[in-house]
């Protein structure tokens, strides 16, 4: 689940911790004219000379000058620098090797429960989540394998991730998020201009990733950190336009995280929360839970204790 979508590294989750999410509900929930020159201008107006209107455009053009000089562009990276400042700085992500987060999701009444998300780099992921007593696994060694454990499924059983998947989950495994080192990443960023989010004034970035998927980010004006994500979600076969607002922001070990991810479709009235109840960071893992899973003895995550493995 970009659970701990690590949407950008700002949370645990991310915008793509929504892939657990996707998966639930695919396979389980199915779950007047304005004024312009010409009507200003009215016939009949008083008549204006050509000096004045010449000493107007001047002034105006003067005080034009001023304002921008007054208020600097911000340009993308600027904004994108200052987010990972305000994150903790860079060198203290690239100090984090390992990750885990537990906490619960809720998708609606009925439909929530206990999840557990694991990271070590490079790459390396392990999911759980418990819907109704059935908990959901999937694992990715770093490299190139994958597997799913779906018991909302007809006949559940340990399946390699597909090509798809594969794709997929290389940005959830990425825990730094598409901004650090984004170019390398091969994305693309974007400053689009000022808006208002959550009652905040925000900076609006939009990123293209190197397999061509656009979302719009929203940076916080003063405390730049992120308050906002928007895009789509694959639900069904269908693209569903999506957002996400992060919330909640507390110190782990010198780094700012999101304790509460909040996301729906504008369409909807249904809000989905992703809360963390603990974030930890460079502590050891079993690297068993990287592995091929077998079917949970339990339904609870397994949190620290070690999966069975092939």
């Amino acid at each position: 689940m970009a659970v701990i979508m690590n949407c950008p590294e700002t949370s645990p989750f991310s915008y793509r911790s929504s892939r657990l999410e996707t998966i639930l509900h695919s396979k389980v929930l199915q779950l007047t004219t304005p004024a312009t020159p010409s009507t200003i201008l009215e016939v009949g107006a008083p008549a204006v000379t050509h000096q004045k209107i010449t000493m107007r455009k001047t002034m105006l053009f003067v005080a034009l000058t001023l304002l921008a000089r007054a208020l600097p562009a911000q340009t993308a990276d600027e904004i994108i620098n200052n987010y990972v400042e305000a994150r903790g700085g860079l060198a203290k992500i690239k100090e984090v090797k390992t990750q885990r987060v537990t906490g619960t999701v809720s998708f609606g009444p009925g439909a929530e429960g206990p999840f557990l998300v694991e990271h070590e780099r490079p790459l390396k992921l392990h999911t759980e989540l418990t819907i109704n007593d059935q908990t959901l696994i999937r694992s990715y060694n770093g490299k190139n394998q994958g597997w799913i454990y779906n018991p909302f499924t007809p006949n559940p059983s340990v399946l390699p991730l597909s090509e798809t998947d594969l794709l997929a989950i290389l940005d959830e495994a990425d825990f730094d998020g598409p901004f650090v080192d984004y170019k390398s990443k091969g994305n693309q960023i974007e400053f689009i201009d000022k808006e208002e989010v959550l009652g905040k004034t925000a900076y609006k970035i939009r990123l293209t990733s190197k397999a061509g998927d656009q979302g719009s980010f929203f940076f916080d004006a003063s405390t730049h950190l992120l308050l906002k994500w928007e895009g789509t979600r694959k639900i069904a076969d269908h693209d569903v336009p999506w957002e996400e607002v992060f919330l909640d922001f507390r110190d782990v070990n010198g780094l700012k995280y999101a304790f509460l991810i909040e996301s729906g479709s504008p369409s909807t009235d249904q809000i989905q929360k992703i809360t963390a109840e603990k974030i930890e960071v460079n502590m050891p893992i079993d690297e068993a839970h990287f592995g091929k899973p077998n079917p949970p003895a339990s339904a609870a995550p397994a949190s620290t204790a070690t999966p069975k493995s092939n």
